[in-house]
């Protein structure tokens, strides 16, 4: 009998070349690290279905189209965004255009040679709260730019040596960013008004609770606010309300689980913490237009 997996999941890089790059190249089914560039990556994609990988991405977007939903975020990237999706994050996009940049993905047990402790110790934003789009300044973006290069031109030479020399270039970039991410975080700390540090709280709040939660009055008790106050306070500095994104976070992961698991829709749905089926399937016809089981055999 087939098992039936608990949670989405796009477990190797092979996996992702193959069904999100539309990729049909051979690839090793072991393989740890994929660099590239954009143009090579998004030439058979135009929009990256709701997942979560199980291995890290850093890309660097240059020019074109593209927007992102990432956890609670749903953003248009601007020229020089570089976008740090860590393992297991909720990921999608719905418009991808004449992309320019460059990107790459790896499991963090590629580094293990060069690293005394965890990833997310050594490297703070691949945390789950940190900043996970900066944008980078013309010399920032250049010195990125640099480090990428450098990643793919190894990549494509052939050497005994190979892996400890990507393992290294690897190393670079992400010092590279940490650098660029202290400076970020700095500022952030310093510039954000209290109207924008209580949103960004709650969009936390809301990343880690929207299974269990799912009113507004719920998150303003967790933050010692009065609901209208949250209310207008997330409105005005995140463009959404508060209720809208509790809804998308929520209608993004039934997405997850309908076009990567092999959950009925029942489970999907008391698994989301819906009174019943029939609560569900309305949920997501009123968003998508279709019922869940039209979405999945779309997807």
């Amino acid at each position: 009998m087939k098992r039936k997996k608990e949670i989405l999941i796009i477990e190797t890089l092979e996996m992702f070349e193959r069904l999100i790059n539309r990729d049909s190249k051979p690839y090793a089914l072991d393989m740890l690290l994929m660099p590239g560039t954009l143009e090579d990556k998004h030439k058979n994609c135009e929009a990256i279905p709701a997942l979560r990988r199980q291995f890290n991405l850093i890309y660097l977007f240059l020019e074109g189209e593209h927007d992102v939903k990432l956890g609670a975020d749903h953003v248009q990237l601007n020229p020089n965004d570089l976008v740090i999706v860590p393992e297991n994050t909720l990921y999608a996009s719905d418009h991808i255009k004449n992309c320019k940049g460059y990107c790459i993905h790896f499991k963090p047990e590629f580094l293990k040679p060069q690293l005394a402790r965890p990833l997310v110790e050594e490297f703070p934003y691949f945390h789950f709260d940190a900043p996970h789009i900066l944008s980078l300044n013309a010399k920032e973006c250049e010195i990125i730019q640099a480090s990428f290069r450098r990643i793919i031109e190894e990549y494509d030479r052939t050497s005994s040596e190979k892996d400890l020399l990507l393992c290294n270039h690897l190393l670079i970039l992400l010092l590279r960013v940490r650098e660029i991410y202290r400076t970020r975080v700095n500022e952030l700390k310093n510039n954000l008004s209290r109207g924008e540090q209580l949103a960004h709280s709650f969009k936390l709040l809301v990343e880690k609770h929207f299974i269990e939660n799912r009113t507004v009055n719920e998150y303003a008790g967790m933050l010692h606010v009065s609901p209208k106050h949250l209310s207008e306070v997330v409105s005005s500095t995140l463009g959404r309300s508060p209720l809208q994104i509790i809804l998308d976070i929520l209608l993004l992961e039934a997405k997850v689980q309908l076009g990567s698991t092999d959950k009925s829709v029942s489970e999907i749905a008391f698994s989301l913490n819906f009174d019943d089926p029939s609560h569900f399937t309305h949920f997501i016809k009123k968003r998508t237009g279709l019922s869940p089981q039209q979405f999945r055999r779309k997807g």
